[in-house]
């Protein structure tokens, strides 16, 4: 059955988005858009992050984590390398991030380089965690086909029974990743669809030119 969604249709108009409103760094806006996303209640998931990676034959590959710092001009978030997009990210290190607050009709799309976070620093993190996460970050060959759903609660409860009352150790295959931004769009939705758009790209002095795009 063919199904129409073509009459679905919503303005947008909680906000805009002028030129005095950005900041020479785009950071700093970067850092307020976030906070307003925490700060505002009806945001369900306000760290939530698109990142989107390639295959090796060149097929896009899109997934969602949670971004979990902010490190100078880093975007900083934490998986298995030997995941899908661990392993894509490290035969291509081009990726991309969409932030989603349909709450706030706002978006934010970045695209740079990945790298893998300094092991210390995904130590300080790891412990942190709850310790069943660190338990299951152990345990998961995440991206991995499994056999079924009891395979996860055996190797868990083996594994959480080896680590009882012990520091749980972060694997090796586990830890952080840092994007490094050449481009950062910001987006307000506006009414009639004429949005408000601006790009940030970086230059090779490292400064950022600054341009409003078409909706």
């Amino acid at each position: 059955m063919d199904l129409h969604y073509e009459d679905i249709r919503r303005d947008y108009g909680r906000r805009s988005l002028s030129r005095k409103d950005l900041t020479d760094d785009p950071f700093d806006l970067v850092r307020l858009w976030l906070q307003e996303a925490v700060d505002d209640p009806k945001v369900l998931e306000p760290t939530a992050v698109l990142v989107c990676t390639s295959t090796p034959d060149g097929h896009p590959s899109s997934r969602t984590v949670l971004l979990k710092e902010l490190l100078g001009e880093e975007f900083i978030f934490y998986s298995n390398y030997e995941s899908r997009k661990g392993q894509q990210m490290a035969a291509n290190p081009h990726v991309s991030l969409t932030f989603l607050w349909h709450e706030l009709e706002r978006q934010i799309h970045v695209e740079g380089t990945v790298r893998h976070l300094e092991p210390e620093i995904s130590d300080q993190y790891f412990a942190t965690r709850p310790y069943k996460s660190r338990v299951g970050a152990r345990i998961s060959p995440q991206s991995h086909p499994i056999p079924d759903r009891n395979y996860i609660y055996t190797h868990f409860a083996k594994e959480a029974a080896k680590f009882a009352l012990q520091t749980v150790p972060r694997p090796g295959n586990w830890g952080g990743f840092a994007v490094l931004p050449s481009r950062i769009e910001f987006w307000q939705g506006r009414p009639s669809r004429l949005h408000d758009r601006f790009l940030y790209e970086r230059q090779e002095d490292n400064s950022w030119l600054i341009n409003r795009l078409a909706p």
